[in-house]
This record gives structure tokens, C-alpha cells and sequence, in this order.
């Protein structure tokens, strides 16, 4: 039998509404749950007793209890664990030919914290709640029951686990080091899963880098934020004339000229290590112009607090991008913060394209692909946006 966690009188609406997050004042808190060990498997009940599932609790986040089974006391164990995990690849395998996708996306999977990117037979796995930290062994389990994958890296990292209260850190649980392979829109890719960003590639770009590889074919593209050429590598592949790639990282460029390189492109792909501001600032001075301007940057918006300073660094990355683009070229703006909504994100591009003089069309409005479901009750977890637009 699991700890029992009781809602407060009325505070149960949310959960039997469909919504997988229970918050600390939600709660009868007691020092008994109090003193749960963080990710303890526990009985959610409201205030009559009614018993309303299984959760993973932690009392030490504002997200104390996420949701898991509308079974309570249900074990979960590697057989439970497999079970999702199945369900979550058939889906990715209705989805796409090739085994390069994100197989599971957190709550949205109904495996709460949880993320994990598929590279062939090789994954990565985030941990970024205390439950699923606590299930890493049957995890493991059941991963290697269902994939029999050659390498498992755990990408333990993540800022969510600092709000959890756990330790942070990668390691290889399964398997060795080194760059691993995966193909994306027809394009051979190498990333690094221990060193390089997040999970070692964004797979949640590959329908807009398929998008804006067709607009870019004969011609010139700027990607400002590169990390290792998703974008710019890709239009290089579909025929782009020139491809510059800007990142700060030195690493991630090298990796990017190889990638170049084994793709047979290297002739018409120069990577550049540079901050974006100032590279897009050196270039619009030196009356540089190109037919397609790609702005993809980390999150500008990492909490709620930083949200004014983030909305006005996307403003000024749409004014100093579309400075770069020719007529009736091509301005590429994203963002995957999610603490920025998407109305506010789109006001901000344009003010920055005023400031810059420009106007124009917006020909798609995008998030992730559909290898990142969204919860139907947990619109915060569509944390990507991006506008494609053509300017005059």
C-alpha cells in the first residue's frame, strides 16, 4: 500500500479534469509527507477519501504530485515501465521510417519527467522529476527489454532537476563514449550525447529545417545559432548555394565542418565560431544580405522572472535578423521557452521587424514535430514556437 495523499476540500477539480500536476497548496500537507522520500509512489484521495490514483510525490517543488495511473497503490515496476514504453514506440514507429526521434516526451507519454531520444540503438534518457530519478533500474529494464539499445547515455542535467532537489550530472549507464549517428530529412548527422547540448541533437526542429531547406535551395543561408548545422546543413543537402553556421561553441562547430564534410557539402558550408549578436550586427554594418536568416536560440526565457529581459532579447534578434535579409528573403525566428507564450513571442518578432524597417508575410506558424506531443490539459509543455516569414 502507498502513502496516501489527500487534496484539500475542493482543490480536486483540476486532477479529475484530466490536468497530470498536483501543487503544494492543493495538498494536506503533513509532516509524515513531508518526510516522504523524494519520488515516493504514492495513493492520491480527495478530501471525502476517495481514492483517485497513482502519483509520484516530492514535497519539496511547487509540482508536489505527478500523475501517473488512475489505479491506486498500482506497483510500478519494469513490466508497468515497459508497457508505456511500447506504447510510445508504436506510436514513433506509425510516425517515421527511421529509428531518430524522440521516443518519449514526459507527461505527455504519461511517464511523468521523463525524456528520452532514440539515435538507432543508441538513447538518451533525461531524468528531471525525484519519481523517475527513483525508477532509474527498472527503467534501465525495461529499455533494454524492449530496444536491446548498444548505448544509454543519462543526460541528468537539466535545470528541472535543481528544482527537484536532486543532483545533476551525464554518465554513460550503458555502453561507451564518442559521437553517435542518427539521419534526419535524408542528412547524416553526428552528435555527441555526453558533451554536446540537451540530449545531443533537437529533433523538435526537423519539420521546420525540412521547410526552410526547400525555400533555401540556390541560395545564400545565415544560421546565427547553429550548434552543429541542423539548418544550414540540410539546405546545404537540398542545394543551397552557401551556408555560413555561427555558434558560440568552438566544438560544436568542428563537429559541424565534419558533419559538412561527411555529407559531401563542405565546399559550400562555413563554420564560424562568433556570439550571434555581434555576428549579426558585424555583418548588417558590413552591408552583408542573404536569402534566408535562421534564429533558433537556447532559451531566453528560463523562468518566469526572466521573462520582460527575454521577450526584449527576442525583439532585438529579429531586428538585427532582419537586418541580414534581402528583399523578399527569408527571417527564420524560434523560441523554446516555454515560460514566453506564443502570443507575446509573436508580438516581440514584430516589433523588432519594425525597428528594423521591414514588414512582410508570415508564411507558417510552427512548434515541435509530432515526435513531441502535447498534453491536452498541459498547454505549457507546447514550449516551442517559431514564425517563418518572407520580407518585403
Amino acid at each position: 500500500m502507498h502513502p496516501t495523499v489527500t487534496l484539500a476540500t475542493g482543490r480536486d477539480k483540476r486532477l479529475r479534469g484530466g490536468h497530470p500536476w498536483v501543487y503544494a497548496n492543493e495538498v494536506q500537507m503533513t509532516p509524515a509527507l513531508k518526510e516522504l522520500p523524494p519520488g515516493s509512489l504514492v495513493t492520491l484521495a480527495d478530501a471525502r477519501g476517495e481514492k483517485l490514483g497513482t502519483a509520484l510525490f516530492n514535497a519539496k517543488p511547487l509540482i508536489v504530485a505527478r500523475f501517473l495511473d488512475a489505479r491506486p497503490n498500482l506497483a510500478i515496476d519494469a513490466g508497468f515501465l515497459r508497457t508505456r514504453l511500447a506504447a510510445a514506440l508504436e506510436l514513433r514507429e506509425r510516425l517515421f521510417a527511421e529509428p531518430y526521434y524522440r521516443l518519449v516526451h514526459a507527461e505527455a507519454d504519461r511517464l511523468p519527467g521523463l525524456v528520452i531520444d532514440r539515435f538507432g540503438d543508441a538513447l538518451t534518457v533525461q531524468l528531471n522529476s525525484a519519481g523517475m530519478d527513483r525508477l532509474e533500474a527498472p527503467l534501465l529494464e525495461a529499455l533494454t527489454d524492449l530496444l536491446k539499445p548498444s548505448r544509454i547515455v543519462l543526460r541528468n542535467d537539466s535545470p528541472a532537476r535543481t528544482l527537484e532537489g536532486l543532483e545533476t550530472g551525464i554518465r554513460a549507464a550503458v555502453g561507451g563514449e564518442g559521437p553517435i549517428e542518427l539521419m534526419e530529412n535524408g542528412t547524416r548527422f553526428r552528435c555527441d550525447p555526453l558533451g554536446g547540448q540537451k540530449t545531443g541533437w533537437f529533433y523538435d526542429q526537423r519539420d521546420n529545417r525540412a521547410f526552410l531547406a526547400k525555400l533555401a535551395q540556390g541560395k545564400r543561408l545565415i544560421d546565427v545559432y547553429a550548434y552543429i548545422g541542423g539548418f544550414g546543413i540540410e539546405a546545404a543537402v537540398a542545394g543551397a548555394a552557401e551556408v555560413t553556421l555561427v555558434d558560440r561553441s568552438k566544438p560544436a562547430m568542428e563537429l559541424a565542418a565534419e558533419t559538412a564534410a561527411l555529407n559531401g557539402v563542405a565546399d559550400r558550408v562555413t563554420a564560424e565560431a562568433g556570439d550571434a549578436f555581434e555576428t549579426l550586427e558585424k555583418l548588417a554594418s558590413a552591408k552583408q544580405r542573404f536569402d534566408v536568416v535562421v534564429c533558433d536560440p537556447p532559451a531566453f526565457v528560463k523562468s518566469k522572472k526572466d521573462l520582460a529581459a527575454g521577450l526584449r532579447a527576442y525583439q532585438k534578434m529579429a531586428r538585427l535578423g532582419a537586418a541580414l535579409v534581402a528583399p523578399g528573403g527569408i527571417l527564420f525566428a524560434a523560441s523554446c521557452s516555454h515560460n514566453a507564450p506564443e502570443e507575446e513571442f509573436a508580438k516581440q518578432i514584430g516589433i523588432g521587424l519594425a525597428k528594423a524597417g521591414r514588414s512582410g508575410r508570415i508564411l507558417r506558424q510552427a512548434g515541435a514535430g509530432p515526435d513531441h506531443p502535447v498534453h491536452p490539459f498541459l498547454r505549457e509543455s507546447a514550449y516551442l514556437k517559431s514564425l517563418t516569414l518572407q520580407l518585403d
